[in-house]
């Protein structure tokens, strides 16, 4: 006897009826037949429960469509006394009772576990029939292939053979999936509609839309079912965040490391995709699509891209590098510097306890600086404004291509609904206005998403909100300017207790410099996980109407705090370090006795580089290791141990091999692609933005991104809930973001080669002021005379070792000397420098932006081919629909030229003709051409 066809009484099968086959998947309902399309998960305690050991029977429900009928109730007369618990727990339960039945109204078909125990979970599974996807698809637009195919061309003969090389050499690199085995040809594509199903190739009803598209079909009437005993709820989202279900969500295909060869599309994403021993191969682009939705796909493509981007840049980053490693003993310079008989004498670096020393002390710095501040770091600086262009247009034409092949051109936006809070806070607003009465506007005939003013919130609603975040925004601000200024305190303070040893003062420099970077890592990274959540708290003040509000309203936030937290100790060292120091005899002083810190003699520029490392590669390797893989672990831990020590009743079932939904329901929930965004913008920023000063940024993201690609997709296949699918033309605001830090690069980029580099200073000196036009005497240029007679009492340095009596020490600035008649006042050679560094700001922009705009203007946003072959599609389209009106419109005629025969015979054979139409229901299918529906 079939399941589905079993007596049901209450809606619940008999506990001791075994079903009459075995189970043969854990993707359908209990009668082998019904596929589960989604679930939804709630926690149930019975009336006054306690801990103990109820019957441990398993009974199922199955509610049929349409089948209304009462639960059984487990509790007797004695039940009636509920306590605040059992009230609350009965309240959601009728709430539950409700929304369920509006869910069977609407044409799904549910079925979920007896509550059998005091206290547990349970599982309601969501089966949506073909009469409600059909319904459902027509409604929402839904393109789906037709019985059309056609042939893509890639253009002319050279295009081809290149096409056919490339793919020849890159088959090593394809992922084995089914998907790249036939990509020549595509199905015609059309909104989906019951009247003219027979333009479609539907060969079998339960296939026909796959999984993610059931599932994305099933959240939609999710989303916009109400529930009238939840005050007028709106949606599932609006049950979940009240605490009526616990969660919801579509299966996974089954498990991606079960044995054997039954494959399914999660296995396959794991084998050839989510596994780092596959680092090497492409993506299969289009399965992660099928999979996880259009979204996810634009996602992890974007990602490709930009990781394939990354090695060029990184190939020219090292060449750069190898150039300044190359060049390093042609630097004059630094040879300069190092050169004992020069015996620059400099002035003391504190008040007191330093000495004067010798600038050939510091010509390992000079070396070193070399290596990142030489002439090719402004060619590598184009470059890269140049590179971020040519990614932000190639990323355009391949969101073209996608959208094309993925049918996403000419897409309408979805209406969005209403959000829970927003919803609630309406509610509020109309029980202030006008009472209680108000709350009937909002039935389920007219909810929140009404265009009423009355039901709307006005700015003056959320003119306080609005005030809290800018508030709380610039103090978040304010907040991190003060803790890069605490660490320039510790800097300060810490090199003066170091100076003040014989044995710490040869490495001060080195040991502030490092220690002061991790302490800006270690607060980056802690404020980083606060800034995240202050702006998730203020964005839910604010009150958006719709997610995607709400979403990008968060990610603005989000952007501009993690921003300037990644960033402003990195512009402090590039911009600020060494400009405010005063000179000898006129120290600007942070406190009573310390001074501003200064540049090392080579200059701020290796200090940059070494800080602009270690806080991007200590961002990259902790949040990676730690963050992404180390807390979802813990938090699985948690969570298992958690079920295992929770009271409760011996299951006779645990044994037995879990349930999909069991299995899925023990995974991480899905809370959106903010967070991977949100890292590899940060990155975009590190390899943009102070490029200058780090050629082998690109090396270091590249090497990053490799694992972070198989790092993000082994989490959506093995340890996240299967997302819902949604379909998205493109990235949205994260473009704006790109494109935004891709201008502001110029800018900064042409500051830090005019302003931190030497890069300016020596052209000047070469072209002006050496009389070989060498580089020849420019050390000895930028030092300025102080005669050490006019410095302050009590800041002359104390048992001076050095040997020779000291008149003049030299400092870094462009000075007139002591004997001038106007000591130490800006030199002509200062302001010469300074015109010439804003000119090159000017001239700098200004080239690398039009150049920006001419690779803009060269390269087309919809690639040639793709343009082509829409304008193509729409053609065949046309083609394909006359001629399938014409084999209908032929069909029907048929019987009509056979009817002028007349008498009894053409009357037998009419009736016998019209006889499948008759019987034919609406929506019935025929695979054939000579077989169609009648419209």
């Amino acid at each position: 006897m079939d399941p589905e066809h079993l007596p049901v009484i209450n809606n619940y099968l008999d506990a001791n009826e075994a079903p009459s086959e075995a189970r043969l998947s854990r993707m359908h309902f209990h009668d082998n037949q019904r596929k589960v399309d989604y679930v939804l998960a709630y926690h149930y305690r019975k009336r006054g429960a306690h801990q103990g050991h109820g019957s441990p029977g398993h009974s199922l429900a199955v509610i049929s469509n349409g089948e209304t009928g009462k639960e059984r109730r487990a509790g007797g007369p004695g039940d009636v006394e509920l306590g605040p618990l059992d009230a609350l727990e009965e309240e959601r339960r009728e709430q539950r009772d409700e929304f369920e039945h509006n869910l069977m109204a609407a044409g799904l078909e549910l079925e979920k576990d007896l509550e059998s125990k005091s206290q547990g979970s349970v599982f309601v599974r969501i089966h949506a029939p073909w009469q409600v996807l059909a319904r459902e698809a027509e409604f929402l637009k839904i393109k789906v292939p037709t019985k059309k195919m056609y042939e893509i061309k890639s253009g002319g003969s050279i295009a081809k053979k290149f096409s056919a090389i490339l793919q020849t050499l890159s088959s090593p690199l394809q992922p084995r999936v089914p998907e790249h085995n036939n990509n020549r040809m595509k199905n015609l594509s059309y909104p989906f509609s019951r009247e003219k199903m027979y333009l479609y190739n539907i060969q079998e009803k339960d296939t026909f839309f796959d999984n993610a598209t059931r599932s994305r079909i099933v959240h939609e009437i999710l989303k916009r079912t109400a529930c009238s005993r939840a005050n007028n709820t709106m949606g599932i989202n609006s049950l979940i965040a009240n605490n009526i279900y616990e969660a919801a969500y579509p299966l996974h295909d089954g498990e991606y490391d079960s044995p054997g060869d039954d494959m399914n599309d999660r296995k396959l994403l794991y084998q050839e995709w989510a596994r780092y021993g596959v680092f090497y191969k492409f993506q299969p682009i289009d399965l992660i699509r099928k999979y996880f939705g259009e979204k996810i796909g634009l996602y992890f493509a974007w990602l490709g891209l930009y990781t394939s981007f990354l090695i060029p840049s990184s190939v020219i980053g090292v060449i750069v590098f190898l150039y300044g490693c190359a060049t390093i003993e042609e630097d004059i310079p630094s040879k300069e510097m190092c050169d004992h008989q020069n015996a620059f004498t400099m002035c003391p670096l504190c008040d007191k306890s330093c000495d004067y020393w010798n600038l050939s002390s510091a010509c390992g710095t000079a070396r070193a600086s070399h290596l990142f501040d030489n002439p090719a770091t402004v060619f590598f600086s184009i470059f890269m404004a140049l590179w971020a262009t040519m990614f932000l247009e190639n990323w355009k034409r391949l969101q073209m291509r996608l959208g094309y092949f993925w049918d996403l051109t000419g897409i309408e936006e979805e209406e969005e609904h209403s959000r829970p809070e927003y919803e609630t806070k309406v509610r509020e607003k109309l029980l202030k206005e006008s009472g209680k009465s108000a709350v009937q506007k909002l039935d389920a005939n007219s909810p929140v998403d009404d265009e009423d003013d009355e039901d709307k919130l006005t700015w003056k609603d959320r003119f306080p909100g609005y005030l809290m975040n800018f508030a709380s925004i610039l103090f978040m601000i304010a907040l991190t300017f003060s803790i890069v200024f605490g660490v320039i305190v510790y800097r300060i303070t810490t090199a003066a207790a170091l100076s003040l040893s014989k044995a710490t003062r040869s490495n001060v420099r080195a040991t502030v410099t490092a220690t002061a970077v991790i302490i800006n890592l270690v607060v980056i990274l802690i404020l980083d996980e606060i800034y995240g959540a202050v702006a998730k708290w203020l964005t839910k003040i604010e009150v958006p109407k719709t997610e995607q509000t709400f979403e990008e309203r968060l990610i603005l936030k989000a952007f501009l705090l993690k921003f300037v937290n990644a960033y402003s100790p990195i512009f402090y060292v590039a911009f600020f370090k060494g400009r405010f120091v005063g000179r000898p005899g006129s120290y600007v002083y942070v406190f009573d006795g310390y001074r501003m810190e200064e540049c090392a003699p080579g200059g701020c520029l290796m200090e940059l580089c070494i800080q602009l490392s270690i806080i991007m590669l200590g961002k990259q390797l902790i949040q990676n290791n730690i963050f992404e893989i180390g807390v979802p672990k813990l938090k699985k831990l948690f969570r298992k141990l958690k079920d295992e020590t929770e009271p409760g009743e011996s299951d006779p079932d645990h044994s037995k091999r879990p349930e999909q939904w069991d299995l899925d329901y023990s995974l991480e929930p899905y809370t959106g692609l903010t967070p991977e965004y949100m890292e590899m913008i940060i990155q975009f920023g590190f390899v943009t933005l102070f490029v200058a000063s780090f050629p082998l940024a690109p090396v270091f993201a590249l090497l990053n991104n490799v694992i972070e690609v198989r790092l993000d997709a082994k989490k959506f296949v093995t340890e996240l809930r299967r997302p819902d699918a949604v379909r998205t033309k493109d990235i949205g605001i994260w473009f704006d973001i790109l494109s935004g830090i891709g201008k502001f690069s110029v800018i900064i980029n042409a500051f830090v080669i005019a302003v931190t580099s030497d890069f300016i200073p020596r052209l000047v000196y070469q072209y002006s002021y050496s009389h070989n036009g060498t580089l020849h005497g420019f050390v000895n240029h930028t030092l300025s005379f102080f005669n050490v007679s006019q410095l302050k009492e009590g800041t002359q340095p104390e048992n001076s070792q050095f040997d020779q009596e000291v008149q003049f020490c030299r400092f870094k600035d462009y000075r007139e000397p002591p004997w001038a008649p106007n000591p130490y006042e800006f030199s002509k050679q200062y302001w010469s420098v300074l015109s010439a560094r804003l000119a090159f700001v000017i001239i700098f922009q200004n080239l690398v932006m039009f150049l920006s705009v001419l690779v803009d203007w060269m390269i087309p946003d919809i690639p040639t081919d793709i343009s082509d072959q829409i304008k193509k599609e729409k053609s065949l389209l046309v083609d394909f629909f006359l001629k399938e009106e014409h084999e209908k419109v032929k069909l029907a005629d048929e019987p009509t030229q056979r009817s002028q025969g007349g008498g009894d015979r053409s009357r037998r054979s009419r009736a016998a003709s019209s006889a499948p139409s008759g019987r034919s229901q609406p929506g019935s299918i025929a695979s054939s051409g000579s077989q169609h529906t009648n419209v």
